[in-house]
């Protein structure tokens, strides 16, 4: 029944609405429908967290700091694995690859899942971020809108470009950063056509929580004060510093995430994973959760609310204890967020980057005042720039992290050192890794995302499929008379030499023989075996085009022979590639 009135809507859609428009009306719905996600997410997450810490006395530490983590990720655990079958994974890095090689196909269950797995492992103090799990959630709506539309690949990216847009604006309240973001994080390429999908869908997000819940912005203060010129020589450094702080961001995730992977047995990987999470978070209560309300009070000039709820409050009118206490929040932040994830929490890492930047731009400014260090420089100005710094290092997004930090802050005048910050920044991280956290993630998984169109295009070309079989093989203890019987028979000027057993064992060409072909006696006593040579180089059935790519350019070679395990099985040549390339192209760009 359901099939039959899809299909009948469907029909008259295509009588009476041309497909431009008819893509406007689904960006619109999928901003809306992912604007009620995040406010479900968002009011679920709070509520929890209020019902469970406000009672806490801040004076005091509390042992329940250690136990709510665990029993979050438990929960979570058992909520992904047997009730909506989704658990696990990382968020925004599983949409690039689906977006890569699964034609932009994203699993129906995602539409729902994150938002329940999240609000379990932040609300009971996970130390990870909303941000991820909206956006596969409006991801998933907008990719499973496009399908049962029957839109094709092309479509439905743009679609869940329109939910990742959404999803940003929705949680932060940011129209703005949410279309650069997804241009930036999510998609390959934009144009005309699908920016203004991207702008109703994140404008739509955005109203509905605004609609549902006012205006309830992540950072509630207004910024006062402009740039002043004379601080530049500290922003140049502390570009530096947000870079350094990115790389090893970077590097604290993938090698705690590593270390808990060696651990196979799920359960005890959630034991020691959240067990661990606790203590870090008993010993650093504002690591708890998102961590937002933390920036708020930093920014607002009160860092001696840190030591709340801690073993160290006693401490909370020594400075150089608070300074220190800043320190090792820093070194801490990374690890937390990646125990949470890797043992079985659901998250992301957007909120954790931007928290861990906030605590070093107003470590930075906050130690400077205090030891009288030149002249004084605005905490607010430099917690909120290294924000976009550290987010810029981390992700590789600098013009996300730059509209949101001055969108969502009202921060408008800081645009200069946000610019230079966020560039710093990031040539800091590039000159020890190339890549951003998400795609380091991936490539751990042994998983390649095209960064260019042509390395799109290209991995959409199966190797197996442009595989030349015409080839005539020819055994190596053959003759050269038996070898021109081939070349009577073929109109190839190259030749597999391989064994009864299927194995490749070298080849030859024209060139080869050219000289001594018509010499009768040689052509009765001559082996191949003695006239074969190596190929410049083989390939293998599983490798990318990439790396097929990489072997033509680096043999120079034209054709290159296909083995698997020493089986030949074929050849591929240059010609072939560039036939499939161009086909694909033109598929493309109809499309």
């Amino acid at each position: 029944m359901a099939k039959d009135i899809i299909t009948q809507f469907l029909i008259w859609r295509l009588k009476h609405i041309s497909t431009k428009n008819f893509m406007l009306i689904l960006s619109g719905v999928i901003g809306i429908l992912t604007g009620l996600a995040s406010v479900i997410l968002k009011v679920s997450v709070h509520s929890i967290q209020h019902w469970l810490i406000e009672g806490f006395q801040i004076e005091y530490a509390n042992f329940f700091f250690i136990l709510y983590p665990l029993v979050g990720i438990f929960l979570t655990y058992v909520v992904g694995k047997y009730i909506v079958n989704d658990y696990g994974g990382h968020g925004i890095p599983e949409i690039l690859y689906n977006i890569s090689k699964k034609k932009s196909l994203i699993p129906r269950v995602k539409m729902y899942s994150r938002v329940f797995t999240s609000c379990l492992t932040v609300g009971l103090g996970g130390s990870v971020g909303l941000e991820a799990p909206i956006v596969v959630t409006g991801s998933a709506i907008g990719s499973n809108s496009g399908l049962l539309m029957h839109l094709n690949a092309k479509k439905r990216n743009i679609l869940i470009g329109c939910g990742a847009a959404g999803g940003i604006s929705a949680i932060f309240g940011s129209p703005i950063g949410g279309v650069i973001f997804a241009i930036e994080v999510i998609l390959m390429e934009v144009n005309t056509g699908a920016f203004i999908p991207l702008l109703i869908a994140s404008v739509l997000g955005s109203l509905t929580t605004m609609v549902l819940i006012g205006n309830d912005p992540i950072f509630s203060f207004n910024l006062s004060g402009e740039f002043i010129a004379a601080h530049t020589p500290y922003y140049l450094l502390l570009g530096v510093i947000t870079g350094l702080v990115s790389v090893y961001f970077i590097k604290a995730v993938l090698r705690t995430e590593n270390l808990l992977e060696k651990q196979s047995n799920p359960w005890l990987k959630m034991l020691i994973g959240g067990a661990v999470l606790g203590l870090i978070i008993f010993f650093f209560p504002p690591i708890y959760g998102e961590g937002y309300n933390t920036l708020n009070s930093l920014i607002l000039g009160d860092p001696a609310v840190l030591l709340n709820r801690s073993p160290f409050f006693s401490e909370i009118n020594n400075t150089y204890f608070i300074l220190f206490y800043l320190l090792m929040i820093i070194f801490a932040k990374p690890i937390a967020a990646a125990l949470t994830i890797g043992s079985g929490g659901s998250g992301g890492i957007f909120a954790p980057s931007l928290y861990v930047g906030g605590i070093t731009g107003f470590l930075f400014a906050f130690a400077n005042n205090f030891f009288g260090i030149y002249i004084p420089i605005p905490v607010a100005h430099f917690t909120l720039v290294a924000m976009c710094g550290v987010m810029s290092g981390v992700q590789h997004a600098p013009l996300s992290a730059i509209f949101l930090i001055a969108e969502v802050t009202g921060g408008y005048e800081l645009f200069v050192p946000l610019m230079l910050v966020s560039a710093i920044s990031l040539a800091t991280t590039n000159y020890f890794d190339k890549n951003s956290l998400y795609k380091n993630q991936l490539l751990e998984q042994g998983k390649h995302i095209p960064e260019t169109k042509d390395e799109e295009v290209l991995g959409l070309i199966d190797i197996r499929r442009i595989m030349e079989k015409d080839l005539l093989p020819i055994h190596p203890d053959a003759v050269l008379k038996d070898l021109c019987g081939l070349v009577k028979l073929s109109n190839r000027n190259i030749f597999p030499v391989v064994d009864e057993k299927g194995t490749l064992n070298g080849i030859i060409t024209l060139d080869d023989i050219r000289d001594i072909m018509f010499d009768r006696e040689k052509q009765n006593e001559v082996q191949i075996r003695k006239l074969m040579h190596s190929p410049p180089d083989t390939i293998q059935p599983s490798e990318s085009m990439r790396e097929v790519m990489d072997k033509f350019e680096r043999s120079g070679a034209w054709n290159l022979p296909v083995v698997d395990n020493g089986i030949y099985l074929g050849f591929i040549s240059k010609s072939r590639i560039f036939n499939a390339y161009r086909t694909r192209l033109i598929r493309q760009q109809r499309e």
